[in-house]
């Protein structure tokens, strides 16, 4: 998929440094080893139609996307489990705001599993969480959204392995190819060093980057805790991202 491409102040796109980031072939991570490359990566340029083309959802935004508490509400109730504000900036990699930006986000329930038909784990459905919502960042390049905070699951990949609390992140540029996807975990969740997924980035400075931070200034008292997470789209100090070794 094509990244974010956003040019330094003089112009020029910053390199990428393929080092920063997960290899393709994981073997700690079974999947990785049928999904991984099999040959070398080509870089290819975005295409004018690909630049031009349609934004994807900026303006139908509804109130309600960005409180998932809320937003699939069957009888009226709420979502249940343990209630959070998420919220951060998106920057570029000279600390520049991201403003008008579509921020996309999932999740599983607070018994940790997903609203999907292919879900195997037996944690119970809440019939009042969906589970996934949406928001534009402001002038200043930040977003939120409130929401529960997700369950840890099992999942397949070797005798016992789990998968730590988390959010998964979309983040789209100015066409349908400009987008990013990434999963923010929970600081002090001793889970996410036992991940074999999260094992997989190389450098423990760039995992540190996936975890955001409680916040006790912006929690809203008797109702929800805070935490912060930035995303920073290219550069040094970028974000990990899921898509990144798919192409520029």
């Amino acid at each position: 998929m094509t990244g974010l491409m956003l040019p330094g102040e003089d112009g020029a796109l910053y390199p990428r440094d393929r080092s920063w980031h997960p290899p393709g072939l994981t073997p700690g991570y079974k999947s990785s080893t049928f999904r991984a490359p099999k040959h070398a990566l080509l870089s290819l340029g975005a295409t004018a139609s690909e630049l031009s083309g349609p934004t994807f959802g900026h303006s139908l935004i509804n109130p309600l996307d960005n409180d998932l508490i809320r937003n699939f509400s069957q009888d009226g109730s709420e979502a249940i489990g343990q209630r959070l504000i998420i919220y951060g900036q998106v920057l570029d990699e000279n600390a520049r705001a991201v403003p008008n930006t579509l921020v996309e986000f999932w999740q599983a329930n607070a018994g940790g599993r997903y609203r999907h038909k292919r879900e195997a784990y037996l944690a119970p459905l809440d019939p009042n969480f969906g589970g996934c919502g949406r928001a534009i960042t402001d002038a200043n390049g930040f977003y939120s959204f409130r929401t529960i905070k997700p369950g840890a699951y099992p999942w397949p990949n070797g005798g016992n392995d789990w998968r730590p609390a988390h959010i998964h992140f979309s983040v789209f540029g100015h066409a349908f190819a400009q987008r990013l996807i990434t999963q923010m975990y929970f600081e002090g969740d001793p889970m996410i060093w036992q991940c074999p997924i999260v094992g997989s980035v190389p450098d423990k400075a760039g995992i540190e980057q996936l975890i955001a931070r409680l916040d006790r200034h912006n929690t809203t008292p008797m109702d929800a805790l805070a935490y912060r997470f930035d995303i920073v789209l290219r550069g040094r100090r970028s974000t990990m991202f899921e898509n990144k070794l798919e192409g520029n």
